[in-house]
């Protein structure tokens, strides 16, 4: 084996292409983009070395034309789960012994991948398959886990750095173990990267992994396998299961080797997950690392002071930058009185000046919702709001599933500050405003921390440093990132560490060394140099 103290490259945040007209980005992109649209393929599970086609499958189709069908998928029966935990498991041994390095090098040449070769596939498959417009796409499938990739390695160097102290008789080490056992993986439709990274950030930890992707991004999860076979992850460290969720759940919890779950979705499906590891926390070898990262119902409060402009782009990209299908968009909104008249005007004319339709045409702001389950869900909610009399819509409240999931950016403002829309996770374009009185400022902020179950993201938008202080510390448990002047969306890997508390999840912090933690084992070791031959103290002489 190599010896030495080694150096991994220092991790920098990914460059966000422009993708303008002309620029060859967006031609290869768009290039992608077409091949991928007029091809079928077709997604087995992986196991091992192993790829199997159950020939029980699933159509995968684009949101913005839900009748065009890109592929298929294999879903997973309970047999085939159970394979999936015990070839983890089979390859844990050797993966865990393997030098951190190796590890490191694994994850590194991933990123480069995709900031390569792999970058216009991975951005046309998340266009397709997610309805995100280009810009969205790159910062996500692209930037955002190149940057989760790079950084995790420089995380993972920094924790093993991380020693005691010893003497000149006595040498203590820690030891970084992976956990004992294998981690589940449930990853959303949402993001791209937190689909990659919830099962690499384990795995490159030591850990061995079971990993099931959202029904709804398989078609760029496909995407992920390809980059990680190609960056060299052994077969077994990351098996890959479809199906049905709680079959697969179930089966993985009843193994007496899981040892952790990496989550991001919903609030209900993690504390159910919650629930059942507790009925089942006797049967299991160690006490499980239970991780997630679920809703939120994120905030902007506009103080008096605030900049009229700064707070209606704020709005509008942190309510409707990927059709608000981000946990940390931005879905209410306080608005004070003395700015309302302003802010309604140029609210109007931002909202109405968006064009919507098929991401492949990089005119379009606004795509399609993900599915027809989120499309009629938000429609009911914008057809109550035109019923209820302490509700207005002033802008959108149209949609249209004819071809795709399209739902316009809609604006309800309500007089009630516990209207259903304004502490109701409705994760689509619909953003609720309350005008408060501008003496009111002080109540007002105890409302937004009073009002919602979640706590992941807000903004406060103020000119005046002694509102943002009151602001910052009466909603210090309102948010687990907290943003002033800017909208609540965008958390850059190594600057902004993620995640919130309450009902929005453990708050463990991805994009940071936090996460890294949860995913090791510590032991001590302690080396006496000089041993002691006689049990007798010296306070036992005369």
């Amino acid at each position: 084996m190599l010896k030495g103290f080694f150096h991994v490259p220092k991790a920098v945040n990914e460059p966000i292409k422009s993708y303008a007209p002309n620029s060859p980005e967006k031609a290869a992109v768009l290039a992608a983009y077409q091949q991928m649209w007029n091809s079928k393929i077709d997604v087995p599970i992986y196991i091992g070395n192993e790829e199997i086609r159950t020939g029980n499958t699933r159509n995968m189709t684009a949101p913005h034309d839900h009748k065009h069908i890109v592929g298929t998928y294999h879903l997973a029966e309970k047999v085939h789960v159970e394979k999936a935990i015990s070839n983890a498991l089979e390859s844990k041994t050797k993966w865990a012994n393997l030098a951190w390095e190796q590890r490191a090098a694994i994850f590194l040449k991933a990123a480069e991948l995709i900031a390569g070769p792999y970058r216009a596939r991975i951005n046309a498959a998340t266009m397709i398959a997610q309805s995100k417009n280009i810009f969205q796409a790159e910062i996500d499938a692209s930037c955002e886990l190149i940057d989760f990739l790079r950084y995790n390695v420089e995380f993972m160097t920094q924790i093993y750095n991380d020693q005691p102290k010893s003497t000149s008789d006595v040498w203590n080490r820690l030891e970084y173990r992976p956990l004992e056992g294998f981690v589940y993986a449930i990853t959303p439709f949402n993001f791209t990267a937190i689909a990659a990274n919830l099962p690499a950030s384990a795995a490159m930890m030591g850990n061995v992994v079971v990993w099931k992707p959202s029904d709804s991004q398989v078609f760029s999860a496909k995407i992920i396998i390809d980059v990680f076979k190609e960056a060299g992850v052994p077969d077994g460290v990351i098996n890959v299961v479809f199906g049905d969720a709680e079959m697969i759940t179930n089966t993985v919890l009843a193994s007496r080797d899981f040892a952790g779950i990496h989550f991001t979705g919903s609030t209900h499906v993690f504390k159910d997950i919650w629930a059942k590891i507790g009925i089942n926390i006797h049967h299991y070898k160690t006490y499980p690392r239970i991780v997630g990262e679920t809703g939120g119902k994120d905030f902007i409060v506009a103080h008096p002071s605030a900049n009229i402009k700064q707070v209606v782009t704020g709005i509008v990209r942190g309510a409707f930058e990927f059709q608000g299908q981000k946990c940390s968009a931005a879905s209410r909104a306080y608005v004070p009185q003395s700015l309302w008249k302003d802010i309604k005007s140029q609210l109007i004319t931002d909202v109405k000046s968006m064009k919507m339709g098929s991401p492949e045409d990089f005119g379009n702001f606004i795509t399609a919702v993900i599915h027809e389950g989120s499309f009629d869900k938000l429609a009911r909610y914008i057809d109550q709001a035109k019923k209820d009399t302490d509700a207005e819509i002033i802008v959108g409240g149209n949609y249209d599933k004819s071809v795709g999931y399209f739902i316009e950016p809609t604006v309800i403002v309500t007089t009630n500050p516990k209207y259903t829309t304004m502490e109701t996770e409705l994760f689509g374009p619909v953003m609720t405003i309350y005008v408060y009185e501008d003496a009111k400022w002080s109540e007002t902020l105890k409302l937004v921390d009073q009002t919602s179950e979640y706590a992941l993201t807000g903004a406060i938008f103020s000119q005046d440093r002694y509102a943002i202080e009151e602001a910052t510390i009466a909603l210090q448990n309102a948010s687990g990132n907290l943003y002033i002047n800017d909208k609540p969306t965008g958390a850059v890997v190594g600057m902004q560490p993620f995640g919130g508390a309450r009902a929005s999840g453990t708050n463990d912090k991805a994009g940071s060394a936090l996460n890294l933690m949860r995913w090791i084992s510590p032991r001590t070791i302690k080396e006496t140099f000089v041993v002691p031959e006689d049990y007798r103290y010296p306070f036992l002489g005369e």
